[in-house]
């Protein structure tokens, strides 16, 4: 027991984020700091929930209220500040410390440790707080930041007066940075030894209080490895086999605050897929240098494909993108890169029932800003959920007891999705293996409103033109296409043909069997349900569904199907959702 007080006094701590990543880490070390530091309330809150649940956000703002200690991270987001900065403000100056970490401007301001405020104008060894600004080269800039950070505490362990607070907030940051449960229990031991007041002052100087703990800023991760971070592939589980492999992007923060349940999920089903996996990580929000280090080798890559499950941008996240960096990467790799969602700001029980599905904040930061740098296939594969398959979570990397994290929302994969996304990747990676000769590409042409003259055209474009000119293009490349002379004769191959005589929008390339069509599909129950039994009303020839297209070589150019609803434009529009026509289904 610390401290000789008959009434313990209560030592309120609170850590406010964007998301729940170092949730687990939390409640592990608040098990263990409550035996040595009596009275110790400590909470953790996720800014990621404060929309859905008010009730979340009121909490948060009752512990803002007493809090004797307050460290707020990653608060960017507009509607994530304003909800509890006036909060924040209010309570600064009653507070025992403050730390507005990696955060905008109004947060970080709010930092009060001891002498050292950063409101007040820089001078003395403050003005090294703009050291961590960074160069104007953002391919430079987090890697000199990650240097400093480490450097910094080093330099001004020795000078005296409000270096040493400017210290503590570094520190802070090291702590924070690299979560794991012994950098959380050392963080909030680390701040009550140095700023206890009041009541509290007591306990200044009687805590043991352990450096920041390293762990690599670039490295591999494996659920069946041993510890499950290292810097050496060759650890890697079927590190020496001849699988397709794929280079799979995780975030470093999950990975030491050990909720990697999303992550075992997708890189078991990968592995069950037949694919070698390179789960790897970097510090900070640039994935470059993860990518050099363990998917290039002598300057080529040794991954047939990049899966990103950070739900960020390749270099940068939810505060700056540098998509142009990304793209020059992307292109000397030259394989697929898919950015798969992991979804914070809501469950996956809360999903699956929200006809939205993602929020615009998800839209934009996991789906609209890595497609900039040239992410494809997006996908939700997983989430916060309240099921007990991730109950019992060892970290090994990072020193935890691998105690049960019983009622918490940890990160799962959602089985199926993972499954899916590890077959979009295999296809992709056969796709690429295959001679470009033998690959056999589909090409669908707009086709809306039908049976108006729309088949091929497109606002202000030239369809076949550019159409003749891809398949030229192809052509060139190696793929085996006939190419019609003219895009008039490419034109009339497609829409005309044998369209006149079977009444037509274009040219039939394949009827399919309305046994096979029925045989096959595994969605026939909604769409008779919506449409009626096969072969239902649309391109309907006898018992086949027509399949509308032309054949040039391994290059197939099909015509979009009718949508069904076309007479019925605000059914189309306004529909919450339905099946789609047999049609649809079988082309």
């Amino acid at each position: 027991m610390v401290g000789s007080q008959t009434d313990i006094t209560p030592v309120r701590v609170v850590l406010i984020s964007l998301d729940r990543q170092l949730e687990s880490a939390v409640a592990r070390a608040r098990s263990r700091l409550q035996t040595q530091i009596p009275g110790l309330e400590l909470s953790f809150h996720a800014a990621a929930d404060w929309a859905r649940s008010p009730d979340h956000l009121k909490r948060c703002k009752d512990d803002i209220a007493k809090a004797d200690f307050i460290v707020g991270s990653m608060l960017f987001l507009e509607d994530h500040i304003q909800a509890v900065l006036p909060d924040l403000q209010a309570r600064r100056q009653d507070c025992d410390a403050l730390a507005g970490c990696l955060s905008a401007a109004e947060v970080v301001k709010l930092t009060k440790l001891g002498k050292f405020q950063m409101d007040r104008p820089t001078s003395g060894p403050i003005a090294l707080l703009k050291k961590l600004r960074g160069s104007s080269d953002k391919a430079k800039a987090g890697a000199n930041q990650a240097k400093m950070l480490r450097r910094l505490p080093k330099l001004l362990k020795y000078v005296p007066g409000t270096a040493q607070d400017v210290r503590a907030y570094f520190l802070t940051l090291q702590y924070w940075l690299a979560g794991s449960d012994g950098n959380v229990e050392n963080l909030v031991k680390f701040l009550i030894d140095r700023y206890a007041s009041g009541p509290r002052a007591y306990l200044r100087g009687t805590l043991k209080v352990g450096d920041p703990e390293t762990y690599p800023d670039a490295g591999v991760y494996h659920p069946r490895m041993t510890p499950r971070v290292c810097e050496a592939p060759s650890r890697l589980p079927m590190a020496r086999s001849k699988r397709p492999t794929v280079g799979i992007l995780i975030m470093r923060s999950y990975v030491l605050s050990g909720d990697t349940g999303h992550y075992d999920g997708v890189i078991e089903a990968m592995e069950a897929a037949g694919l070698r996996t390179i789960p790897a990580f970097a510090s900070g929000l640039d994935a470059r240098k993860a990518v050099n280090a363990f998917f290039v080798k002598d300057g080529q890559p040794i991954v047939d494909a990049i899966v990103s499950l950070t739900g960020f941008s390749m270099v940068g996240g939810p505060a700056y993108n540098d998509a142009g960096a990304a793209a020059d990467l992307l292109q000397d790799l030259n394989v697929p890169y898919i950015s798969a969602q992991a979804l914070e700001f809501q469950t996956l029980e809360e999903w699956t029932a929200n006809p939205q599905g993602l929020t615009p904040v998800e839209t934009t930061m996991m789906i609209a800003i890595p497609e900039i740098d040239g992410a494809t296939g997006p996908i939700v594969f997983g989430a916060r959920a309240s099921e007990p398959a991730q109950d019992k979570l060892t970290t090994e990397t990072a020193g935890a007891s691998g105690s049960e994290i019983s009622g918490k929302l940890s990160m799962h994969a959602c089985p199926e999705r993972a499954d899916m996304l590890a077959r979009r990747v295999k296809r992709l990676i056969t796709l690429r293996r295959t001679p470009v000769k033998d690959r056999k590409i589909a090409i669908t042409l707009f086709n809306f409103p039908p049976n108006g003259g729309a088949a091929g055209s497109a606002a202000h474009l030239s369809v076949f033109a550019s159409l003749h000119n891809t398949l030229n293009g192809m052509k060139s490349a190696g793929y085996d296409v006939d190419v019609p002379e003219t895009a008039d004769a490419l034109r009339a191959q497609i829409l005309g043909g044998n369209a006149a005589t079977y009444g037509t929008d274009a040219n039939i390339h394949a009827r399919v069997p309305v046994d096979l069509h029925i045989a096959r599909e595994p969605r026939l129950a909604e769409i008779e349900a919506q449409w009626g039994p096969a072969p239902g009303r649309h391109l309907a020839q006898g018992r086949a569904i027509s399949i509308l297209g032309k054949q040039f070589g391994n290059i197939f150019v099909g015509l979009q199907p009718s949508f069904g609803y076309e007479g019925d434009p605000m059914r189309l529009l306004f529909e919450g959702g339905f099946a789609p026509t047999h049609a649809f289904a079988a082309y």
